[in-house]
């Protein structure tokens, strides 16, 4: 019985320890790629990282966060792209990734900013005729994710985006998108992240909005 109970201990010993061992690597192979994504400027490079989160994501179907870092990187690049085509395809399958990562992670604020940008995105394809079915979603999802967490600085900023081209699309004061900007910048200075993996973006496009304000 002695040597069954240190078997035992072995055995769980080595599966907890390859289970650390796993979870290392997954963070380091994750940070490395969300730094890559941080930093890529083009269409082809954003496209290379999300690749690799692909297959991040095929191998560790539990965990939301390469989910969610190929929906950023997807909306990132419809964000660069010029094509109305294009750009639509790249939303497509933003949306796709961030259902696939609301699955493993339910009434998250991060995804429901992330995808509110999908549908702000969506409205600067066609103004006009995009604008009071998604500009509503965009802003729907932004509330979202205020409600799960007020302190969501990327939710503000997006949100004060959506507000600004809403006000300057229809000729009206810029003010209530400048006071969500301020907000947002305010909760950036104090904004600390829950781990290693946890989203940090937005700090830069909220300052780009400074300007717009003054």
């Amino acid at each position: 019985m002695k040597n069954y109970s240190k078997l035992l201990l072995i055995i769980i010993f080595f599966n907890v320890s390859a289970a650390f061992a796993n979870d290392e690597k997954y963070i380091a192979a994750m940070q490395k790629n969300i730094d890559a994504l941080y930093k890529a400027q083009d269409p082809a490079a954003i496209q290379n990282v999300v690749n690799a989160l692909d297959r991040i994501a095929a191998a560790e179907k539990t965990k939301w966060e390469p989910q969610y870092y190929i929906g950023y990187g997807y909306v990132m690049m419809a964000f660069r792209e010029s094509d109305k085509v294009k750009k639509d395809s790249y939303l497509d399958l933003s949306l796709a990734a961030i259902n696939k990562g609301k699955e493993l992670l339910p009434n998250d604020s991060e995804f429901a900013a992330l995808e509110g940008f999908v549908h702000m995105i969506r409205v600067t394809v066609d103004p006009p005729t995009r604008g009071p079915q998604f500009g509503r979603l965009s802003m729907e999802m932004f509330e979202k994710s205020l409600a799960l967490n007020p302190e969501n600085p990327r939710a503000l900023a997006l949100k004060a985006q959506m507000q600004y081209g809403t006000a300057k699309f229809f000729g009206q004061s810029t003010t209530e998108a400048c006071t969500t900007l301020n907000a947002s910048l305010t909760k950036f200075e104090t904004f600390k992240s829950e781990n290693v993996l946890a989203p940090t973006w937005g700090k830069i496009m909220a300052d780009g909005m400074k300007e717009d304000c003054k």
